[in-house]
């Protein structure tokens, strides 16, 4: 199996860390994002109790019954908020449903921006209390920690260090929590339904809270699939395809699946929470001109990251 490099890096040594320190941080997360576009993150600012009682409130909400879960299913968000059924997404060009529901909250504006009329409501959880007070905390330190790795990047990129600032303040950013369902008859199943499809991720980046299971691989340039482990209490976190966009391929968007368990561990649930990080849907996805030369012609048509959105909820079968 081919061996790729997905180094763990402290946020720490850029958030507070002496210009050295910072330099060397955007070097390796470039490196890491232009050969397997994934890294793992230790020091996010999320603590393991939030962390750990978040994966508890996540674990009471899919706990609760089927038919009480579809009261808060509203179809025509397409899937951007409250609850996603089983059997609804699917990766892009495949014809079967991944074995998972969801749950998704957004943005929540409290400056006053007028942006906020853009953006649905998020739902409440009445049966819940907490979980909607924990879910709406990890989505702040997350989008926290994003956009302090977004600054690293444009660093490495060249750019200004807040090229991202005034993009993702505000964005249309999703925090989803997870639940891949037990499988109680894993001979039925299609030969290729799996937990989640093989697939690259919408958004600029992707910050993974763990998961309560192993699964996660990604797809080696040799082709071959690499499972992805992270300690406890690190993120992993990966590059989105509206960032490739962005950087004409520079930073590469790489595809993941997360592939069923063993056939003894087929009736558990696994669980996982990663926060895409959207810009608004104003910003243009139009290829850097630092990423496009004689060697590197422009491989992308003009786009906003609203259009890009939209196109993509079709392809996934959330969006009709």
């Amino acid at each position: 199996m081919s061996e790729i490099n997905i180094p763990r890096l402290d946020l720490n040594d850029y958030v507070n860390g002496t210009s050295e320190q910072k330099q060397r941080f955007s070097e390796d997360i470039g490196k890491a994002f232009t050969e397997t576009g994934f890294v793992t993150i230790a020091n996010h600012g999320l603590s393991q109790a939030l962390m750990d009682e978040l994966y508890s409130e996540v674990k009471k909400f899919f706990a609760l019954p089927d038919d009480l879960k579809r009261k808060y299913e509203k179809p025509e968000l397409a899937g951007q908020r409250g609850y996603t059924s089983k059997g609804r997404e699917k990766a892009k060009d495949s014809k079967v449903a991944d074995l998972k529901e969801f749950w998704q909250r957004g943005q929540t504006v409290l400056d006053g921006d007028l942006i906020k009329e853009l953006y649905p409501d998020n739902i409440v959880v009445e049966e819940l209390p907490r979980f909607n007070e924990v879910t709406l905390e990890v989505y702040q330190q997350l989008e926290n920690a994003g956009r302090h790795l977004l600054k690293s990047i444009s660093v490495f990129l060249g750019l200004e260090e807040d090229y991202f600032e005034a993009k993702v303040h505000n964005g249309n950013s999703i925090l989803r929590a997870i639940h891949y369902f037990p499988i109680e008859d894993h001979a039925a199943l299609p030969p290729d339904a799996v937990r989640a499809g093989a697939h690259e991720d919408i958004n600029l980046i992707t910050l993974l809270i763990g998961a309560s299971a192993d699964g996660l691989e990604v797809l080696t340039r040799q082709g071959d699939w690499y499972p992805v482990k992270a300690q406890a209490q690190d993120i992993v976190v990966n590059v989105g395809d509206m960032l490739q966009r962005l950087t004409n391929n520079k930073l590469k968007s790489t595809t993941h699946r997360v592939v069923n368990p063993p056939v003894e561990l087929m009736r558990t649930s696994r669980y996982s929470v990663p926060f895409f990080l959207h810009p608004k849907v104003s910003m243009d996805l139009t290829c850097l001109d630092i990423c496009v030369d004689e060697n590197h012609p422009k491989a992308y048509s003009d786009m906003t990251a609203g259009e890009y959105l939209d196109e993509r909820l079709r392809q996934i079968g959330l969006k009709m």
